[in-house]
């Protein structure tokens, strides 16, 4: 107990380079980085994409297309 979740190994305002692993039941493209999720938007799969990171929760991220 009052153990503390890792760091996400990603950062707001940061930019990654990402492939599009999966699409989400909503439609946004799933990538990952460390194993990390983040959510883009108005992606597909098998996309090679640059993301800048607008949100980052405890269990995933959101970015989107640079």
């Amino acid at each position: 107990m009052g153990r503390s979740a890792p760091a996400a190994p990603v950062e707001v305002g940061k930019e990654y380079d990402v492939k599009i692993e999966d699409i989400a039941r909503e439609g946004d493209g799933i990538a990952r980085v460390e194993g990390f999720v983040i959510f883009v938007p108005q992606t597909k799969v098998g996309e090679d994409v640059k993301i800048q990171v607008d949100k980052v929760m405890r269990r995933f991220a959101i970015g989107h297309k640079v």
